[in-house]
């Protein structure tokens, strides 16, 4: 049994977009899927690119993924790793896939002397949060995510400062 860890390839978009679909319908948010392939060819791909997959193959087949973006902490002055998405394919959970990607991005934070790894789960999902507080995650419970989006973004930005 063989896993490598690499960074998505061009050409691999739709891939992406296979795992992104995936880990959507794992959560219950197909219905907010939105991005085609160029979107994300030209994410990973295009002339700036400011995002990034790493794929886990096993035996040779891609089987999981890690999308993810640099941050920037201005409490330690550096940056970080902001972990988009996680997701294995159920069909090789319990290999060690899903804990070799987080690995891999922790030894990107530590070789660039960056000075964290973060990433937001769902509250229900129990598996997960039972997995990444086995690796030393802290649920920073006294934070909450705020997102602005469609119609309230369009709003939000016509505002008068």
């Amino acid at each position: 049994m063989s896993l490598n860890i690499r960074r998505a390839r061009p050409g691999e978009a739709g891939l992406v977009l296979d795992f992104i679909r995936e880990l959507a319908e794992y959560e219950k948010l197909s219905h907010e899927v939105e991005a085609t392939e160029a979107d994300i060819a030209d994410a990973l791909f295009g002339d700036r690119p400011q995002l990034y997959c790493a794929i886990a193959d096993w035996n040779g087949d891609a089987v999981g993924f890690a999308v993810w973006f640099r941050n920037f902490s201005t409490f330690s002055g550096r940056h970080g790793i902001y972990l988009e998405d996680l997701y294995v394919r159920p069909s090789h959970r319990g290999r060690g896939l899903g804990k070799a990607l987080l690995v891999h991005l922790a030894k990107e934070c530590v070789d660039n002397g960056w000075a964290r790894l973060q990433w937001a789960v769902l509250d229900w999902n129990a598996p997960s949060i039972a997995f990444y507080k086995s690796l030393g995650a802290v649920m920073l419970d006294d934070w909450t995510l705020c997102r602005v989006t469609g119609p309230a973004l369009t709003q939000l930005a016509g505002r008068a400062p």
